[in-house]
């Protein structure tokens, strides 16, 4: 008998069907037959509807909440590993959680890394993410972690722009290591936000560290969630005499009354990824898709390819 060939299978978590359909259409194979079964109480059962032992199978899923989504992709995760499949990487867009990485008051969790245990404890193999809100979440893992980087969809887009007079902005302080690295290969300067919150989500103060007038200004960060934050730090630049403002954020969890922010602010243009299917569509926001980076790194990672290329900054 010959030696059997490992055959890479992809399957979907019901939030993220969109973006995997286009995924697969990039690595040039059909998304595989899940089906869900649901009780009368909320409770679900997803089934594999084919064949996948011994193959590599990729289960793509985002883990913002609600928290089924992560259910979703633990419970496919367990069932892949029962199905007997032989390597099994879960692909997740947007890790959920990520914002409890420490513990930064006592008696409280660090969600990211209980995350990070009930993912392997169910089966993954491997991780494939991208823009981790904080990259020490890689080291929460026993399992090999693939930490892709939105900026190679922003950059050759912001490139294109040809902005005259740009400066790069991090709204807060804990993002100026991306708002450097963004810089450093636009060749621009950097401005960095000082905020001071209430409790989550609410911002009591901030201020500009650094000079905006005259510049047009992109703010570069992980996520945008109220949207608060940013859209308070698009006003604040203006009102320091900025010529315009853009904002590039990864994962769009876009909550509450974001939308309704983004609309009545100065952002001229908040440009995002498919990680996080959109609500509601929006003039002002410009989707760039994410779908071959991942493509490209799951066909290097099922044929023992190098993927180094796809973390350079």
């Amino acid at each position: 008998m010959g030696k059997a060939t490992i055959n890479s299978k992809i399957f979907a978590c019901t939030q993220s069907a969109a973006l995997a359909k286009e995924i697969a259409k990039h690595y040039g194979a059909p998304v595989g037959n899940v089906l869900f079964s649901r009780y009368s109480d909320g409770e679900f059962q997803p089934s594999f509807e084919e064949s996948i032992r011994g193959s590599r199978i990729f289960i793509i899923g985002s883990t913002n909440p609600s928290s089924e989504n992560l259910m979703e992709m633990l419970l496919m995760l367990d069932a892949a590993k029962r199905a007997s499949a032989r390597h099994i990487t879960a692909v997740i867009p947007y890790f959920g959680w990520a914002r409890q990485d420490r513990k930064d008051k006592p008696r409280v969790p660090i969600g990211a890394k209980l995350i990070a245990k009930l993912l392997e404890a169910a089966g993954a193999t491997r991780i494939i993410t991208m823009d981790l809100h904080a990259d020490q979440i890689q080291g929460f893992f026993e399992k090999p972690v693939d930490h892709l980087f939105a900026s190679s969809l922003f950059l050759p887009y912001l490139k294109s722009l040809n902005i005259d007079k740009l400066t790069i902005a991090s709204p807060d302080m804990g993002g100026s290591k991306r708002a450097y690295a963004y810089s450093k290969f636009l060749e621009s300067d950097v401005v960095i936000c000082y905020k001071e919150r209430k409790k989550a989500n609410i911002i009591s103060s901030m201020e500009v560290i650094g000079e905006v007038k005259g510049k047009n200004v992109v703010l570069v960060d992980d996520m945008v969630d109220t949207a608060g934050t940013l859209t308070k730090a698009a006003d604040l630049m203006m009102e320091r005499g900025a010529i315009s403002v853009r904002a590039v954020c990864t994962h769009p969890l876009l909550s509450g009354e974001a939308f309704e922010r983004i609309e009545a602010s100065s952002l001229k243009e908040l440009i995002i990824t498919d990680s996080i299917p959109l609500r509601k569509k929006s003039e002002k926001i410009k989707v760039l898709s994410c779908a071959q980076l991942f493509a490209e790194v799951m066909y290097n990672v099922h044929h023992n390819e190098s993927i180094s290329g796809k973390f350079v900054m």
